[in-house]
């Protein structure tokens, strides 16, 4: 399979230079030429690993061989991926098991693995930038962590990530280098974007980038909607998804495995402030604006790169994609009292963007009169990331697992940088770090 710029559906590469370049050499990003088709029905009793070696294989035909394929599944996805019921309709995907307790995990280890794979034999060290606002820098981080041949460069917006997260990100050291930048993520987003399309950059340094521009990112999240739908019970009935949206990987993942044939009726965008996305949704135009902090941190985007592939998979018809996709947006206070009437509800702690979820499901419920519907809300991150929050809203402890606690007494290693590229540019030149 081949894949195309969205900027130029004639400039096509294979999927290695797809997944080592990032970005397409004109600014766009890289779309696999064709949906392959999966017959849903046959994935039920898989387990995971099966289902990804199912949905990954024609996107690496002629790149893997099934041997090196499955190797990578299975060294990449070693935690359990639980489907939690909450009552008889409503679920929780719980994505969280990874070693970094974040969703991120499942592209980001996926990802790791196969440009290992597509670098075996390179003599030149790969730079690989990532821009986050939180959840992101952790799992690349640890996905790539003293993987040989690579060396990672995590972007991180100043006193706008928790505590715990930006613990996560600047604490483990060896070939991966924090930045604490000056600015927003969307100014770590523009650096790193700047950075691939920057001549003196390309040629002194061999570039990817591990944020959901990735191709390699989006590929295997496709993978757990399907193992999702699979899990449920036998029932026909239809199923909504609901995603917590703020750069719309996710979104963008889980309407490629409706593409191939995974039989999600209903995709529920969930926003916090930064609903950029809702105002394409409804007034059909998309004017990204600066980002607004809040207490779901990782969708605090307001130029979100995805939503061109979305575009592209839409064909530019907005009211198209309203027949698939509905949109909603809540306050950090809206945000608040769902996490306490979810524990109260439930006896479930829910993580600040799997909350706005709920209250996104619960708004789409009552305006569409459709509660015989299968619901699942995908929940993105483990509440220990934000403790504080939880506990607050709650007025119950959580529990910090281990693989979390151990960062946590840890130093703090993270170089301090404006938002300006030029300055960005010189200190990775300079080989600083």
């Amino acid at each position: 399979m081949k894949f195309y710029s969205t900027k130029n559906k004639q400039l096509r590469v294979r999927l290695r230079e797809a997944v080592l370049q990032g970005l397409a050499p004109d600014g766009g990003l890289f779309m696999p030429e064709f949906i392959p088709a999966v017959d849903a029905p046959y994935l039920r009793g898989m387990t995971f690993q099966e289902i990804a070696m199912t949905l990954a294989r024609p996107f690496t035909d002629g790149e893997l061989s099934s041997n090196q394929l499955q190797e990578i599944i299975e060294d990449a996805f070693t935690f359990p991926v639980p489907l939690y019921p909450l009552s008889e309709d409503l679920h929780v995907l719980e994505l969280f098991h990874g070693p970094t307790l974040a969703f991120k995990d499942f592209g980001a280890r996926f990802m790791a693995r196969l440009m290992a794979k597509f670098t075996v034999r390179q003599d030149r060290e790969r730079l690989i930038l990532v821009a986050t606002s939180g959840d992101t820098g952790s799992a690349v981080a640890s996905g790539f962590y003293a993987q040989p041949g690579m060396r990672v460069i995590l972007l991180y917006p100043s006193g706008m990530v928790s505590k715990i997260q930006e613990q996560q990100l600047t604490t483990l050291g060896g070939n991966v280098t924090a930045l604490e930048v000056d600015g927003s993520f969307d100014d770590c987003q523009r650096l790193v974007k700047q950075a691939f399309i920057d001549k003196d950059i390309r040629e002194q340094c061999s570039l990817s980038s591990a944020n959901s521009i990735n191709i390699a990112r989006l590929i295997p999240q496709s993978f757990y909607y399907a193992a999702a739908w699979s899990a449920l019970p036998g029932s026909n009935t239809p199923l909504v998804m609901v995603v917590p949206s703020g750069n719309l990987g996710n979104l963008t993942a889980g309407l490629i495995a409706r593409r191939m044939g995974i039989p999600i009726l209903k995709f529920v965008s969930a926003m916090n402030a930064n609903d950029v996305f809702l105002g394409y949704l409804e007034k059909g135009t998309f004017q990204p604006r600066p980002t607004i902090p809040t207490i779901s941190n990782a969708m605090d985007v307001g130029n979100p790169s995805n939503y061109y592939r979305i575009l592209d998979l839409y064909e530019n018809d907005v009211r198209n994609l309203r027949k698939t996709v509905y949109g909603a947006s809540f306050s950090d206070q809206d945000t608040q009292q769902a996490i306490n009437q979810v524990y109260d509800q439930f006896n479930y702690m829910m993580d600040p963007h799997s909350a706005v979820g709920f209250l996104a499901l619960q708004q789409f419920l009552s305006e569409n009169k459709v509660n015989d519907w299968r619901q699942i809300i995908l929940e993105t991150a483990h509440p220990a990331k934000f403790k504080d929050i939880v506990e607050s809203c709650t007025g119950r402890p959580v529990r910090i697992p281990q693989r979390l606690a151990v960062c946590l007494d840890k130093p703090k290693h993270a170089f301090t940088m404006s938002s300006l590229f030029s300055d960005f540019k010189e200190w990775l030149l300079s080989g600083a770090g």
